[in-house]
């Protein structure tokens, strides 16, 4: 029988968590984790607040694998232009599509295109050193009043990194041009809009309760938008909702003159339109009854969520934004994991969920006798002089980062691959 090949476009958690699940039963099989960037594991690196090192501590299961030899790492190709999917299929019995959800999703109202309005991945991918978005436009020398619009835990991350002092961002791999700019700033306020209410926020208690522990900002909520209780919700979620409220209650009780910064919450606003000439110079919010106000600032990140962004060659449903698939399966062969399975949510344990169930279908679907597969990938991209990256590549450039570290930071990330 034919061995088994297997190749994961994408090296984030979802990519790399079915990688593993499939060796686990099949060790024998020869498997391929492909990614566009000269750097692995995706959301770890590039979307985890710059501050959460714990979170991505993951990234040690995930040099284990890969310092292994099997799955091998082919950073630096990019489906779609070094290789389209139906060369991928002919040389791989099962192609697992881990790409995720790289593209904003637009709010669609006036002025979303001025200087100063930044949707929530291009945003953290500047202050993160993502290479699509390190070299963006983000000017906060101007800023005193910045508006972040959406409940989610991404919002919470944007208004808590904007707010801290360079001393709390030091042991942060903030990126050089974040960490400058950030230091600099004069932001005085951060307003995080939601468009419906405190108990409907998607934020947890952990993320939330963070920002009373920042030195220089003080979070503030208007003790009139909260609820007595959180109403009927499904159990599941009740005991993270009543954690939130309690949180928000504290807030409301704060003295917000205590510190410089403030964080305030507004809720049950919608933004109807940015405003500005040249720049961005304020967002017109409309609450539920009609009634509008004008908000002034100078920045706005917009948080309300992520959609795929696959090459023309790949099955997308851009109604709901990720890969169409019934349980991961997309077509025979060809299978999507992670969000660009079930779109822009969970934690990573959920990816590694996902990663096992979608690696025990590819191997359920291939118990069958598998026919012979083209030549290996490697001499097709050598031959189109592709530059590909190698787990060895990385390692070099890992280290030269961690190398390069200063003042209690982890490492100082670079935007390509180090010399050899």
């Amino acid at each position: 029988m034919t061995a088994l090949r297997v190749a994961v476009v994408g090296a984030g958690p979802a990519g790399l968590y079915t990688a593993d699940a499939l060796l686990r039963k099949r060790p024998e099989a020869q498997v391929d984790v492909i990614d566009r960037l000269f750097a692995p594991y995706g959301l770890v690196r590039y979307g985890v607040a710059p501050d959460h090192q714990g979170t991505k501590a993951v990234t040690r299961v995930f040099d284990r694998l890969m310092g292994k030899g099997n799955p091998r790492f082919l950073g630096g190709v990019t489906l779609g232009r070094d290789v389209s999917l139906a060369e991928l299929r002919a040389r791989y019995h099962a192609v697992v599509l881990a790409i995720g959800c790289p593209a904003d999703r637009p709010l669609g109202v006036p002025g979303e295109g001025l200087p100063g309005v930044h949707g929530s991945g291009a945003f953290v991918g500047w202050y993160n050193a993502h290479p699509d978005h390190a070299a963006a436009e983000v000017d906060l020398a101007r800023v005193r009043r910045a508006v972040v619009i959406g409940n989610g835990n991404v919002a919470i991350d944007v208004a808590r990194i904007l707010s801290k002092t360079p001393a709390e961002l030091a042991a942060s791999d903030l990126a050089d041009a974040a960490r400058g700019a950030i230091g600099a700033s004069g932001i005085g306020e951060i307003v995080i809009v939601g468009r419906r209410g405190p108990i409907e926020a998607g934020f947890t208690n952990a993320e939330l309760a963070e920002l009373g522990r920042l030195s220089a900002a003080a979070p503030m909520v208007d003790a009139a938008d909260l609820p007595e209780g959180i109403g009927d919700v499904a159990e599941a979620e009740r005991r993270m909702k009543e954690a939130n409220l309690a949180t928000l209650r504290a807030f409301a009780g704060a003295d917000p003159a205590s510190k410089p910064k403030r964080i305030r919450f507004l809720f049950h606003r919608a933004p109807v339109a940015f405003l500005g000439g040249d720049r961005l110079e304020g967002v017109r919010l409309r609450a539920p009854d009609g009634t509008e106000e004008t908000l002034s600032c100078e920045l706005a990140v917009t948080c309300i969520g992520y959609r795929a962004a696959p090459p023309a060659d790949v099955p997308f449903d851009a109604g709901t934004g990720i890969l169409p698939n019934s349980a991961g399966r997309v077509a025979p062969g060809l299978y999507a994991v992670g969000w660009a399975r079930r779109g822009p949510s969970g934690v990573i344990p959920t990816n590694r969920a996902d990663g096992i169930a979608v690696a025990d279908l590819v191997l359920a679907d291939l118990e069958a006798a598998m026919p012979p597969r083209e030549g290996d990938i490697i001499g097709l991209l050598a031959g189109r002089g592709a530059g590909v990256v190698t787990w060895d590549d990385w390692t070099r450039t890992d280290k030269a980062e961690i190398a390069a570290a200063e003042g209690g930071a982890p490492r100082r990330k670079r935007l390509s691959v180090c010399p050899a």
